[in-house]
């Protein structure tokens, strides 16, 4: 293949492109973690989103968010429609500033900030309501799992594929009411239950990845997090699948608005995103897969996880950041 190839100068833009991305994450965590164990959730949150959005103007491309925290009106969040980026190639953005803002809040476990891209059109528009969701990680049987099978079969399945009994299974969820029939049956069948008090993003992720300790996420949460995580699971080649769930008509509605086709059927992972995808998290408080982010007097320090679905190629980043003039230096 020619240097000067078309694909050659594609796959060193994409690149470039993914360590932008980092940066977007790094500047929002950094921002956010002023506000760790402070109990101020809305500041923190407002801090995470006052950085990304500073950060993304030094990036080259042409963004829209389709994923974000509302509409127009409730600024200073990063809206849906929005337009961030210095200019250059059309893409789609999804975010979440701060996933877990109570986590961030009450200094617990798990909190990240969370981008994704996809070219122009390749996310699904989730509306700001609920979504079942399934994954588990990859190398394993299409459809090894399936939102349509019982929590029992679901569990045998995936134990004959890992080569596991269940008692060895892990399985991820919320700690929410709604999910105390699963959680129930889940541990009657022998495995044993990891729960959640905020964020499923880091627990679908966690499914892919050794240093995780997930086997299968299974569970209800928001569907724009729903679309960020099937985001990362097509970078990471995971399985995944999810279902709009809808408590009136309006809702409905809406979604039919934002996408062609029956809202409610089962989405596959391509459904929720395709074409070429590019995903960055950082931790903000420590977690299962990411360190959160550390103050040592004249630098600070970050650890993010970066991945394409062209390559799959996953990347830790440690960076120790300098604190010039009582800022931080991100370029």
């Amino acid at each position: 293949m020619k240097t000067n190839s078309p694909a050659v100068r594609y796959a060193v833009s994409d690149r470039n492109l993914a360590l932008e991305l980092v940066r977007v994450t790094e500047v929002a965590a950094l921002k956010a973690s002023h506000w760790v164990g402070r109990g101020l959730k809305n500041d923190a949150d407002n801090a995470a989103v006052e950085g990304m959005r500073r950060a993304f103007d030094t990036v080259a491309i042409s963004g829209k968010v389709v994923i974000g925290e509302g509409e127009m009106d409730e600024a200073p969040m990063l809206y849906i429609g929005e337009k961030v980026g210095a200019g250059g190639p059309k893409m789609d953005i999804a975010v979440d500033p701060l996933e877990g803002t109570n986590l961030v809040a009450k200094n617990l476990p798990n909190a990240l900030t969370v981008v994704a891209l996809a070219e122009d059109g390749n996310f699904l528009h989730a509306p700001d309501i609920y979504m079942d969701k399934i994954a588990v990680g990859p190398g394993l049987p299409d459809g090894v799992v399936d939102l349509d099978n019982n929590i029992v079969t679901n569990l045998q399945n995936l134990a004959k594929a890992l080569k596991k009994d269940i008692s060895e299974i892990n399985l991820c969820t919320l700690d929410r009411p709604r999910h105390a029939a699963l959680i129930a049956h889940a541990r009657e069948a022998g495995a044993r239950v990891s729960l959640l008090s905020d964020g499923d993003v880091a627990g679908i992720i966690a499914t892919c990845l050794p240093e995780g300790g997930i086997d299968i996420y299974i569970g209800s949460g928001g569907a724009p997090e729903g679309v960020l995580a099937a985001a990362a699971l097509r970078c990471f080649q995971g399985q995944m699948q999810g279902r709009l769930l809808f408590e009136d008509k309006h809702q409905i509605d809406r979604a039919k608005k934002m996408n062609p086709g029956d809202p409610q059927r089962k989405l596959a992972l391509t459904d929720m995103a395709s074409g070429r995808v590019l995903f960055s998290a950082t931790g903000v408080t420590d977690g299962n897969i990411l360190k959160g982010v550390k103050w040592y007097g004249n630098y600070v320090w970050t650890h993010s996880i970066v991945t394409r679905s062209i390559s799959g190629t996953v990347r830790f980043v440690q960076a120790r950041h300098n604190i010039l003039t009582k800022q931080i230096n991100i370029q």
